[in-house]
């Protein structure tokens, strides 16, 4: 009878094998930056974020990617919130709950941020990291090859007040990142520059691009600029 019930499965594609555990010492953590103001970019010749859900959707599409590669997968989605708080006054939108659906429907932990050093002091203390290391860190936004902006034209026209400099990357302490920890930023020029200095300011490598990155709607981010490239 067991043969029969094992070939009754294997007919209707389902796994005879237990479901993976979730490991409760390791975090994958995305984090996504504000989207700028239309009221600016509509000026320019290549404005920035016509759709306000351009970090939300590339959030959701890598969040999905990484449950299906590992449906016990433990995510922590870290989202900078006033960016989001002044375009939906823009968009007469509540923002804020669509992102919260998000993380209703793929069951993720959802932390908004309203500083840099509130993102900072999550990732150091959020969690216990002696105990509980950062598997995963991936961040979506705003970026040039020395900050990520979380505010960029938000808060002032084609500038940010709310980033994290790689001169304060210092202030991230060493250890906290599972040896194998994969750590990219999909933001513009952050290979240029940042990523280098994360490696001696953490001991981790972070994956960046050179030159710049374009955010489309059902995919990830891809290189934009010819001749553009990853690395570490």
């Amino acid at each position: 009878m067991r043969h029969i019930a094992l070939l009754i499965l294997v007919v209707l594609g389902l796994s005879t094998s237990p479901a993976r555990a979730a490991d409760p010492n390791r975090e994958y953590i995305i984090l996504a930056g504000g989207v700028s103001l239309w009221a600016w970019e509509k000026f320019k010749a290549q404005p920035h974020d016509n759709w306000w859900m351009n970090f939300v959707r590339a959030s959701r599409i890598r969040i999905q990617e990484l449950q299906r590669q590992n449906p016990a997968i433990q995510i922590t989605w870290l989202v900078y919130r006033p960016s989001y708080i002044a375009r939906a006054k823009q968009e007469k939108n509540d923002l804020i709950s669509h992102i919260q659906s998000v993380r209703d429907a793929y069951r993720v932990k959802l932390i908004f941020f309203d500083t840099t050093q509130e993102l900072i002091d999550y990732l150091n203390q959020g969690q216990p990291r002696d105990r509980v290391k950062i598997s995963g860190f991936e961040f979506f936004g705003h970026s040039n090859k020395a900050c990520w902006m979380f505010d960029y034209s938000s808060n002032i026209d084609s500038a940010s007040k709310a980033y994290l400099h790689e001169n304060d990357l210092v202030k991230i302490r060493r250890g906290i990142f599972a040896r194998d920890a994969l750590i990219k930023s999909w933001g513009c020029h952050t290979g240029e520059s940042m990523s280098k200095k994360f490696a001696s300011a953490t001991g981790a490598r972070m994956i960046g691009a050179i030159g710049k990155t374009q955010y489309l709607t059902e995919e990830l981010p891809i290189l934009s600029t010819p001749g553009g490239r990853w690395v570490r």
